[in-house]
């Protein structure tokens, strides 16, 4: 049975202290565990956080923030050598809070939101790159099988990565880094890159360790254009059993002029929309089961 959870991203951006009562709120909508950011030092005392997860019967799996600064890579050695050190501090957070996987575009090498255009490069230097981020990822992962903390590598669209966008990009990167480190797979970023979703789960196999449920708008489940029964049936065809996460953070708006791609504090109760899109993905992943 998959565990289904929320991103913190749902309702504040960082993650403190005194939003500890949301734990048990996500509890009550149907969820199992949050999704929470790597919180930077100073942000959060893990030893409280992990008491509070506890108290309100909430599990937690932690999503990485990586910039150009920590980026696996790059051809400067500092950044890639803070890629690493970041990767194990969010390791050692993991460890803290009793997560188990630490997830999302581990490689680094971020694009748009970074203020960095994308830019050909050469197939010497392609290479050079996959060698370097595969050392870094294989460093980390050491690290990492130390704290029995599994660390998942996520694809990200060609507008927020020049590294890995799809499955195929993903897959030539873990074929050099240990088995240990698993993929982590975005139907929002999957509706843009893959020719067929349910054919790059099935491509993924058992190197899926993480699953994030969203829509191609990032809006609430079942509202957008993706097909949770063919999901479902795909993720039940390689016997997928990790967590799955929604990420529906995305305030739509009409009104020309307001940036989708910027985050935004919730304006008003989403609890209701939330409560049945946790519902909408269980039951799909039920009936995937008994399909004739």
């Amino acid at each position: 049975m998959n565990l289904v959870g929320l991103v913190s991203m749902q309702f504040v951006r960082v993650f403190r202290a005194e939003h500890f009562a949301l734990f048990s709120r996500i509890r009550g909508l149907g969820f199992d565990f949050i999704e929470l950011l790597v919180p930077e030092p100073g942000d959060l005392d893990l030893s409280d956080t992990r008491k509070a997860l506890a108290d309100a019967d909430l599990g937690v799996v932690l999503a990485a923030r990586v910039n150009l600064q920590r980026n696996l890579c790059s051809t400067e050695a500092a950044s890639r050598q803070s890629g690493i050190e970041y990767l194990k501090y969010a390791v050692d957070c993991a460890a803290a809070l009793g997560a188990e996987i630490v997830g999302g575009p581990l490689y680094g090498s971020p694009l748009v939101y970074a203020g960095r255009a994308p830019a050909p490069v050469s197939e010497d230097e392609r290479m050079a790159r996959l060698e370097r981020c595969a050392t870094g990822l294989n460093l980390a992962a050491e690290h990492a099988a130390a704290s029995r903390v599994r660390l998942a590598v996520e694809p990200l669209n060609r507008f927020e990565t020049d590294a890995a966008s799809n499955v195929g990009q993903a897959l030539e990167l873990l074929e050099r880094v240990h088995p240990s480190v698993g993929l982590l797979l975005d139907t929002f970023h999957m509706s843009m890159e893959e020719a067929s979703i349910p054919a790059a789960i099935r491509r993924a196999g058992s190197r899926l360790l993480h699953f994030q449920a969203n829509e191609n708008h990032r809006g609430f489940l079942g509202t957008g254009s993706v097909n949770w029964v063919e999901v479902a049936r795909a993720l039940d065809g390689i016997a997928y059993s990790g967590p799955i996460s929604l990420e529906p953070f995305c305030r739509r708006t009409e009104r020309f002029g307001v940036p989708v791609a910027a985050w935004r504090p919730p304006d008003e109760n989403e609890d209701e929309p939330l409560r049945a899109g946790v519902q909408f993905l269980k039951s799909s992943l039920a009936l995937a089961k008994h399909r004739r």
